[in-house]
């Protein structure tokens, strides 16, 4: 079976309201992903975190990341198609219109 990194994308906005949301709401938020993890069962081999703070390093030095990178999980699937299949109604996907899910394939490193 392959493997599959999940990142969420999500305005800075939205990352910054979902921060001032208090616990009680942030936790019914969370219903919905549990749903989602349970309906993917052994598929899901880590929910993830929330990931703030992102940083560009370079040759040159370092900066704030721009790409709004708002969490991750991974999956594990047959095929990229399954994967996008888990990843249907995901509630990341409900939460601002501007919010967006980016799958990649693991590839596996020679000699490893």
């Amino acid at each position: 079976m392959k493997k599959y990194v999940v990142l969420y994308t999500a305005p800075i906005e939205a990352s910054q309201q979902m921060a001032e949301v208090p616990p009680e709401e942030q936790a019914k938020g969370m219903q919905a992903w549990m749903q989602w993890a349970q309906r993917c069962g052994d598929k899901l081999v880590d929910l993830g975190s929330p990931l703030t703070g992102g940083q560009k390093l370079s040759p040159n030095g370092s900066s704030n990341s721009n790409l709004n990178i708002a969490g991750y999980s991974i999956l594990q699937a047959d095929s990229i198609d399954e994967a996008k299949a888990l990843l249907q109604g995901h509630p990341h996907l409900g939460w601002n219109a501007d919010c967006t899910i980016e799958v990649y394939e693991t590839m596996p490193i020679p000699g490893m």
